[in-house]
């Protein structure tokens, strides 16, 4: 399917940029793209990737990955059948997942390509996503988000009364587009179209008589030794000092003024002590657990490197087809034509730029909202549903080729078609809620 889009893209972006006499800038916005993809995107991932990479390894040596998989194992079994019950490739998914929760997103990016690295390690399939692949990307780009900060603060400089308004309609609608996305995705893979091909080689961590054992502690790499009786004690100090710092953040960071609910002061104190929480909890676990802490971090990060050189052409190939059909005048011209049609379903036309570009640019994105915000007001029905929208969908295309880059996965499956899915799930329940709580 993303052979076809990506075509598609290019050859309308330069049709409609010679009808339309913007091939110049069909020409620029390709050349913008590609150095984007390279100086703006990667190489500053390459030092954020080998922080949370080097973090990552150390939670892992400590069993901390291989501890968190086997507690939380009835949450994800169902959603990940075919990943054994405790490999590390389940708690690096959580990882991802609660880190995108909170709205942690240099921290999220990091553990997801972390998560495909390790769900890599499953595929008998070099080159083709699995249905676990497939499932994992479905829930990013279904954006569950607890908290929309970036439609906030957008809202909040723009003077609005009650910029927290949209929480709650941000959180039904991600909760509706991470639902549609889950049955998008299981529903999909189970298709003809989409049936996986016969496998190139056994996984590696399973047998090829066995290939649904789960893996044992024992047989998984990273589990750290046992912790001495003092080591509980200074965790459990440790523990009482970030407790002590959480109630302190609640008090002096309310999220709007003196009205922020508990729910919203909760959230912003988690927001900024999770980083620091990261960063120290996981060293000083490990060093605990007798792993040398310093090694296993720089053995960890060196991956980080090499992640973020191997997404570079996909990020090329992708943002130079989205910027070109954007310069060209796709995106506007998409708008004209489903314009009649959103006046049939009393869908605001006003709107559909913004829903359009969410599957293919965030910065876009937050632009055409910051213009939303600015034009018709930051309290206005059109603005709240905007950000609602922001806040329950993602930029669809970049995650895919971000992540299935970084595990060179260039057949993607129903991946892109459960992605958008979701998104257009999550757009319509924003305008349904909205209209509903605030019309």
């Amino acid at each position: 399917m993303l052979n076809y889009i990506w075509l598609a893209l290019i050859v309308l972006a330069v049709v409609l940029g010679g009808l339309e006499g913007r091939l110049d800038a069909v020409t620029d916005a390709a050349f913008d793209a590609a150095k984007t993809a390279v100086m703006t995107i990667a190489l500053p991932l390459i030092g954020i990737t080998a922080l949370w990479l080097g973090i990552m390894r150390l939670a892992e040596k400590a069993g901390l990955i291989v501890a968190l998989a086997r507690r939380l194992r009835p949450v994800l079994r169902r959603l990940f059948p075919d990943v054994p019950q405790e490999h590390p490739a389940m708690g690096s998914i959580l990882m991802n997942l609660a880190a995108n929760m909170i709205g942690l997103t240099n921290a999220a990016t990091p553990l997801g390509l972390r998560a495909m690295t390790d769900l890599e390690k499953l595929n008998p399939r070099p080159g083709t996503a699995t249905n676990a692949m497939c499932t994992f990307l479905a829930l990013n780009t279904s954006s569950v988000q607890l908290l929309p900060t970036t439609a906030i603060g957008i809202m909040a400089a723009a003077g609005s009364t009650n910029p927290t308004a949209i929480v709650g309609t941000a959180l039904i609608a991600t909760v509706g587009s991470t639902a549609a996305g889950i049955f998008a995705v299981k529903t999909l893979e189970k298709l003809r179209w989409f049936r996986l091909p016969p496998p190139d080689r056994p996984p590696r961590g399973r047998s090829p008589e066995a290939p649904n054992e789960g893996l044992g502690p024992d047989s998984v790499e990273g589990v750290g030794n046992t912790a001495p009786a003092w080591g509980k004690l200074v965790l459990g100090v440790y523990g009482v000092f970030l407790a002590v710092a959480f109630f302190q953040l609640m008090r002096q960071t309310p999220a709007s003024g003196e009205t922020a609910t508990l729910f919203l002061r909760t959230m912003n104190a988690v927001s900024v002590l999770a980083i620091p929480f990261f960063l120290s909890f996981f060293p000083l676990y490990a060093a605990l657990h007798r792993v040398r802490v310093y090694e296993e971090f720089v053995e960890g990060a060196k991956e980080g490197f090499h992640v973020a050189v191997r997404i570079i052409p996909f990020l090329v190939a992708m943002l130079m087809a989205i910027g070109t059909f954007r310069a060209a005048g796709g995106v506007d011209m998409l708008a004209r034509g489903l314009r009649p049609v959103l006046d049939l379903v009393q869908f605001p036309a006003d709107l559909l730029p913004l829903c359009l570009t969410r599957p293919l640019s965030g910065s876009a994105t937050i632009g055409l909202f910051a213009d939303v915000v600015k034009t018709f007001g930051p309290d206005s029905l059109l603005a709240r549903m905007a950000g609602t929208v922001l806040g329950s969908t993602e930029t669809t295309f970049y995650v895919i080729a971000v992540y299935f880059g970084s595990v060179s996965v260039r057949k993607t499956r129903h991946a892109v078609a459960a992605g958008l899915l979701a998104d257009l799930a999550g757009i319509i329940a924003s305008v349904v809620v909205c209209r509903i709580v605030f019309a």
